[in-house]
């Protein structure tokens, strides 16, 4: 590389570590990156890959008990001495007791996920210690949960994978980033590239999350055939799920379609029935929802049955191409990075447009 191509690509890390450095400081990692947390995939191997590679990796709790929890939680760091975090759907029956074991096995950091969170979660952490990260769907939500003591945020757009929102990534942070200066906030849905990375991070960003790229990585326990399936895959096949009924609202979520979609289909017409009739109330049916999906999920990502179980992907799906090492994953996102402020560096030097 000629010496000015080195100065510039040397500068632009320099940037780069600039631009991540409130998220790096906040996680306690080399990359301002959180792994996405993706049910029955981001368990401890995942985990401790990503961490160990430098980057955040975050537990996905789902419909894991607290016994599986802890147990979890003990495997993960007996494979990396690396800071990694729980994700907890907050809709969990026994959200308490998970809480309390993040708490007990000496968690640093606990996202709180599937809704605003409740004020008795957010006090029992921060009592703890332990680092709140919540969603922000909106400015004002994001503000009133840091008055209820939420210490960081994820803006998550709907190219997500899994349970998304109605709006665009790009368009969230518009709406939040330049606004919101309080804490750190972490940029997710749609992200497969560092070229992606670093424009976030220049609006204002502390840092990513990034969860389908990670799908394929050569640690992930992902079944042969689920992998395939997304080696295989266009953004254009990760689709969002459909809501039967207004007044029974249900997260999207989105996946690559099969028969699983038709299948959700009719879970939802059972909840919707059996809440009409009075046989479960609301909070009741939107869980007998998520059991599904917990159901679905492994069936496609652990045993295999890629058309009747579910196959969750955000849209930056198209942008996996191979398996690869977590590591290597995460230093080609880097590069990407780096490279793309590199360009913007040239452009301004040379006066293009």
């Amino acid at each position: 590389m000629p010496l000015t191509g080195w100065m510039n690509s040397n500068s632009a890390r320099t940037e780069l570590d600039a631009l991540s450095a409130r998220g790096r400081e906040f996680l306690g990692v080399r990359y301002a990156i959180v792994g996405g947390a993706m049910t029955w995939l981001s368990e401890r191997h995942l985990v401790a890959a990503i961490s160990n590679g430098g980057a955040f990796g975050v537990i996905a709790t789902g419909s894991l008990s607290p016994d599986e929890l802890r147990e979890e939680i003990k495997g993960t760091f007996a494979l990396t001495d690396k800071p990694f975090g729980v994700n907890v759907i907050i809709m969990h029956p026994e959200l308490d007791e998970l809480l309390q074991f993040c708490i007990d096995e000496g968690v640093g950091h606990v996202v709180l996920a599937g809704g605003l969170p409740p004020r008795t979660a957010t006090e029992r952490l921060n009592k703890a210690g332990v680092k709140v990260i919540a969603f922000a769907p909106t400015l004002m939500v994001a503000k009133k949960m840091i008055r209820q003591g939420v210490d960081a945020f994820i803006i998550e757009g709907m190219e997500a994978g899994g349970h998304t929102g109605p709006v665009a990534t790009s368009v969230l942070c518009q709406e939040i980033l330049p606004h919101l200066k309080d804490v750190p906030i972490f940029v997710g849905g749609g992200i497969g590239r560092g070229d992606a990375m670093a424009f976030f991070l220049q609006m204002g960003a502390s840092g990513c999350q990034i969860g389908t790229r990670f799908v394929c990585a050569t640690e992930s326990i992902a079944h042969e055939k689920f992998k395939k399936a997304f080696l295989h895959a266009k953004a254009r096949d990760a689709q969002l799920s459909v809501q039967l009924d207004p007044d029974f609202p249900v997260i999207p979520v989105r996946a690559l379609t099969n028969k699983a979609t038709e299948q959700f289909f009719e879970a939802q017409r059972d909840a919707i029935a059996r809440f009409r009739s009075g046989e479960l109330d609301q909070k009741a049916a939107q869980l007998v929802i998520e059991r599904f999906w917990a159901g679905s999920l492994r069936r496609a990502i652990i045993d295999g049955d890629t058309e009747n179980g579910s196959m969750m992907a955000g849209q930056s799906v198209g942008m996996v191409v191979s398996e690869q090492p977590v590591a290597e994953i995460i230093e080609e996102l880097m590069d990407q990075a780096v490279s793309a402020l590199c360009r913007g560096r040239e452009r301004l030097s040379t006066g293009a447009g």
